[in-house]
C-alpha cells in the first residue's frame, strides 16, 4: 500500500464525514436494499462501503426489447462496445476505464470464463435478458473475494429461480426490425420442499452487415443470427438448516461474420456453444452459514471461412476450433459473531484448460496446422480468503479482508481490501475503499505460438481507490464518487524489429474518473440520470525513456444517460431515454490513433397490461436514426424496434 494511496484514502473518508455530519433521520429505499455480491452473503447496502449498483427485476421487465448488454450500457461507469451492433457482435465490457477482460462476469455468484480466448472474458451473447432476475454491479477491485480479472469490478448476473405457487407458466413472443424474432417459454414453481425453474428461449435475426459499407454501393450481405438457450434451476430443502441447489444451462448461437472493418465476407460463419452445470449446498446454523459450490463450464467457438474456390482471386480457406473448459470448487462460511461483527472465510480451487486447432490456406501461404492440447495448455489455482465486517457501530461500518492465491505457473499473489463507511441519520452514506487486484495471464498468452520466449508472464497487479457520498431520502437518491486505479506489469503484445511477436510485461497504467447518479420519483413520474467521466494513460519505455499517452481506446471520456418514466394509468407505462457518448480514439497498428465521433441515441418504451397476466409492449431504439460507430468500420443499428407480448399465469 503506497503512502500516496493511504493518504488519499484517509483524507477522503475523514473529510467527507466531517462535511456531511448534519443530516436527518429518514431512511431511503436504496440504502435498505439487500444485496449479496458485496460480501458473498445478504447485507443491506447501508452496511457496506463498496460501490454497488442494482438493475432490478422491474427494470429488466421494462427492457423486454433489449439485450442484456444494452441494459448494462445505460449504467454509470459501464460502456459495452458492440452492444448496439448486430446480434452476435463481440461485446467488450469496459468498467471504470479498465480494458476488456478486466471485469469479471459472475453467474449466480460463480465466476464465468471463456478460457480459450486471448482474454478470458465471458461472451454475454450467451445470456438472454429473459433468464435474468436481477444484476448487481460491484465496482472497484474485487480480487480479494473473487480472484483474477476482478480488477475493475464484477457483474453478478442472478438468474431466475422458482416461484411461490406450485406451477407458474410464462411465455414471451416478440418481433421487430431486421427480421428479428424472439420466443421463450418457461415453467417454474414450488412443490412442497422443491423449487424449480425451466426456460427455453429462441432468438433469430436476418441482421445487418457487420462490416460498414462506406461507399453504400458494394451491397454487403446481411449477417444473420440464430440462438437457442435452455436453463434449469432446481432447489431442494432437506431440512430447516440444509438446502441443496442444482443448475444447468446450454446455449448455442450461429452467426455470420465479415472479414473486418469496411470489408465484407459472404462465406464466413461461426458457431458458439456454452454448457454450464453446477451443484451447491447451504447449511445454516443460527446467524452463520456454510456454502459449497461446484461449477463446470465449457465454451466452444468454431469458425469457418470457405472461400477456397476464390483463392486465385485472393480468397482463402480457414477453419478453427477453440474449446475452453473450467472447473470451479468453493467452500466458504459467514459467521455472525454478534450484531456488530461478521466473519467471512473460504477457499476455492480453479482448473482451466484449452484445446485449439487452426488451419489456414491461401494462394501464397499455407502454414501447418496449429494445435494447442489440453494436456499441456492448462493452469491450476488455489486460493484462501478471509474478511471481517464491523457494522452498526453508531453509523460506522468497516470491512477488511485479504486473499492468498497460488498458481502452478506464475507463483503466488496476495490481495487486500479495506472498506470503511459511515451512515449519518440513515440518509447519508460516506464511503472510501482501498483495494488491490490482479489479472492472471491467459492460457493463450502462456501457451500459444506468441508465448514469452524468456519465461512465464507475471500477473498484472492493481491498486485502486474509490471514495464518495450517497444521499438517500425517499423519493430522492444521489451518489457521487471518484475512482483511481494504478496497474503495473501490464501484459502487452510486443513485436520486435524482425517482426517476431510475443506477450510480455512492460507497461504501467493509470485510470481515474468520476461518476454522478441521481433518481427521483414523484406521483406517477420517475426520473433517473448518470454522468461518467473517465481518463487514463499508459507509461511505456521507448528507447530507454518513459513515454506516456492516452490509451483508453474505444472508451468515452464523457458519457451521459437520462431517462423519464410515466405511469399514465394503472395499466399503461411510458418511458423515454437519452444516451450521449463522447469522443473516443481507436488504435491503429503502426500509426497514430484515429478519432471516433461522439453520438447520441434516443429510445422510447411503452407497455400495457391487458390483464393481470398479459402484457403487450413496444420498444423503439435510436428513434432519430443516427449513424454512429463504437468501432470504426463496423456497423451499428440505426432506427430499430421490438414489439411483442408477455404472459405469466
Amino acid at each position: 500500500m503506497s503512502k500516496k494511496h493511504f493518504f488519499l484514502f484517509m483524507l477522503s473518508a475523514a473529510g467527507s464525514s466531517a462535511l456531511f455530519a448534519q443530516s436527518s433521520d429518514t431512511s431511503g429505499r436504496r440504502l435498505d436494499e439487500v444485496v449479496v455480491t458485496a460480501t458473498k452473503f445478504p447485507v443491506k447496502q447501508s452496511l457496506t462501503g463498496k460501490v454497488l449498483t442494482v438493475i432490478t427485476k422491474e427494470q429488466l421487465e421494462k427492457s423486454a426489447g433489449k439485450q442484456l448488454t444494452e441494459v448494462l450500457n445505460t449504467q454509470a461507469g459501464v460502456f459495452v462496445a458492440g452492444s448496439q451492433g448486430p446480434l452476435g457482435s463481440t461485446q467488450t465490457v469496459f468498467l471504470q476505464g479498465a480494458s476488456g477482460g478486466k471485469t469479471l462476469i459472475l453467474i449466480d455468484g460463480i465466476p464465468a470464463y471463456d478460457p480459450s480466448g486471448i482474454a478470458t472474458s465471458f461472451d454475454l451473447n450467451l445470456i438472454n435478458t429473459d433468464q435474468v432476475e436481477r444484476v448487481e454491479i460491484l465496482k472497484g477491485s474485487q480480487s480479494t473475494l473473487y480472484g483474477s480479472d476482478a480488477v475493475a469490478g464484477v457483474i453478478n448476473i442472478i438468474t431466475r429461480k422458482g416461484g411461490n405457487k406450485p406451477v407458474n407458466l410464462s411465455a414471451h413472443l416478440s418481433g421487430g426490425s431486421y427480421g428479428t424474432f424472439k420466443g421463450s417459454a418457461g415453467i417454474d414453481g414450488k412443490i412442497k420442499n422443491t423449487s424449480y425453474n425451466v426456460m427455453y428461449t429462441h432468438l433469430r435475426s436476418d441482421g445487418i452487415s457487420s462490416a460498414y459499407d462506406s461507399s453504400h454501393k458494394s451491397h454487403y450481405d446481411n449477417d444473420g443470427f440464430s440462438e437457442n438457450l435452455v436453463m434449469v434451476n432446481v432447489g431442494q430443502k432437506i431440512s430447516d438448516a440444509l438446502n441443496l441447489r442444482g443448475n444447468f444451462q446450454y446455449n448455442q448461437y450461429d452467426n455470420d461474420l465479415d472479414a473486418g472493418g469496411y470489408k465484407d465476407d459472404k462465406l464466413y460463419t461461426t458457431t458458439n456453444k456454452n454448457t454450464q452445470a453446477g451443484i451447491g449446498a447451504d447449511y445454516t446454523i443460527l446467524h452463520s452459514a456454510v456454502h459449497f459450490n461446484y461449477n463446470y463450464n465449457t465454451v466452444t467457438r468454431s469458425y469457418l471461412d470457405d472461400s477456397a474456390t476464390l483463392i486465385t482471386q485472393g480468397g482463402s480457406f480457414s477453419k478453427s476450433k477453440f474449446t475452453g473448459t473450467s472447473h470451479y470448487l468453493e467452500l466458504y462460511t459467514n459467521i455472525g459473531i454478534s450484531r456488530h461483527l461478521d466473519l467471512l472465510g473460504g477457499v476455492d480451487y480453479r482448473n482451466q484448460r484449452i484445446n485449439e486447432t487452426s488451419l489456414y490456406i491461401s494462394q501464397y501461404y499455407a502454414p501447418p496446422l496449429s494445435v494447442l492440447s489440453p494436456d499441456s495448455a492448462k493452469v491450476r489455482q488455489f486460493a484462501a480468503y478471509v474478511s471481517a465486517i464491523v457494522k452498526n457501530m453508531g453509523g460506522f461500518n468497516f470491512e477488511v479482508g485479504g486473499r492468498y492465491n497460488s498458481f502452478n505457473r506464475y507463483g503466488d499473489v496476495f490481495t487486500y481490501s479495506i472498506n470503511p463507511s459511515y451512515l449519518i441519520n440513515s440518509r447519508v452514506k460516506i464511503f472510501a475503499n482501498l483495494s488491490s487486484g490482479f489479472s492472471a495471464p491467459t492460457l493463450y498468452q502462456l501457451y500459444s505460438e506468441y508465448r514469452n520466449p524468456s519465461g512465464d508472464l507475471k500477473p498484472e497487479r492493481t491498486t485502486s481507490v474509490e471514495t464518495g457520498i450517497q444521499y438517500n431520502f425517499s423519493p430522492f437518491n444521489i451518489r457521487a464518487l471518484y475512482f483511481h486505479r494504478n496497474t503495473r506489469d501490464n501484459i502487452i503484445f510486443y513485436t520486435d524489429a524482425n517482426y517476431t511477436s510475443w506477450y510480455m510485461n512492460l507497461n504501467k497504467q493509470q485510470d481515474q474518473g468520476a461518476e454522478l447518479e441521481a433518481s427521483y420519483r414523484i406521483d406517477r413520474w420517475s426520473f433517473s440520470g448518470n454522468y461518467t467521466y473517465t481518463t487514463g494513460k499508459v507509461t511505456t519505455p521507448v528507447n530507454g525513456k518513459d513515454t506516456t499517452y492516452n490509451n483508453l481506446y474505444r472508451r468515452p471520456k464523457n458519457a451521459v444517460n437520462l431517462s423519464a418514466g410515466f405511469q399514465a394509468t394503472s395499466k399503461l407505462f411510458l418511458s423515454t431515454a437519452l444516451r450521449t457518448t463522447g469522443k473516443r480514439i481507436e488504435s491503429v497498428f503502426g500509426g497514430a490513433p484515429v478519432n471516433i465521433d461522439s453520438y447520441y441515441t434516443l429510445d422510447a418504451y411503452a407497455e400495457y397490461k391487458v390483464t393481470s397476466f398479459l402484457k403487450v409492449f413496444a420498444d423503439g431504439k435510436n428513434l432519430t436514426n443516427q449513424q454512429f460507430f463504437d468501432i470504426p468500420g463496423y456497423s451499428t443499428k440505426k432506427f430499430n424496434f421490438m414489439a411483442g407480448v408477455s404472459l405469466r399465469w
